[in-house]
C-alpha cells in the first residue's frame, strides 16, 4: 500500500476514494489534487506509475494542510475558543453540541450514553 502524507492509502480502490483516506481530503479536495496532478480520478491506486504517485504526494504535501498539522491546529482553534471564555468554548468545555442543535432531545452523540435511572435492589 502506497504511502501519502503519512498515510496508506488502500491499493484496490479508485485513486479519488483512496485520498480521502487521509485526514483533511474530502472527495472534493481529492478531485482538485488529481486534476492538478494530471491524474484519472477512477483509476486504481495499484496502477499509479510511480511517478503519479510522487505528483500526488508533493502537491498533497506542498499545497494543503493535511493529517498531523490540521489535527495540530483544530486542536489549537478549539482551546483557543475555551481560553477566551465564548459561548462556542463553553460549549466545548461542557460537552454539549457548539453549532446550534437541539439538546432537550437527541444531542446524544455528543452528549455521551443516558444517565440512565439508579435503581434500589429488592432486600
Amino acid at each position: 500500500m502506497p504511502k501519502i502524507a503519512g498515510v496508506d492509502i488502500p491499493a484496490k480502490k479508485p485513486v479519488e476514494i483512496a485520498l480521502t483516506y487521509i485526514y483533511g481530503v474530502g472527495r472534493t479536495l481529492a478531485q482538485v489534487i488529481l486534476t492538478k496532478a494530471g491524474v484519472d480520478w477512477f483509476k486504481k491506486v495499484k496502477d499509479l506509475t510511480e511517478d503519479e504517485l510522487n505528483r500526488i504526494r508533493q502537491i498533497v504535501e506542498k499545497e494543503y494542510q493535511v493529517e498531523g498539522d490540521l489535527r495540530k491546529e483544530v486542536r489549537q482553534n478549539i482551546k483557543r475558543l475555551v481560553d477566551i471564555g465564548c459561548y462556542r468554548g463553553l460549549r466545548h468545555r461542557m460537552g454539549l453540541p457548539v453549532r446550534g442543535q437541539r439538546t432537550r432531545s437527541n444531542a446524544r452523540t455528543h452528549k455521551g450514553p443516558r444517565a440512565g435511572s439508579l435503581r434500589r435492589k429488592k432486600k
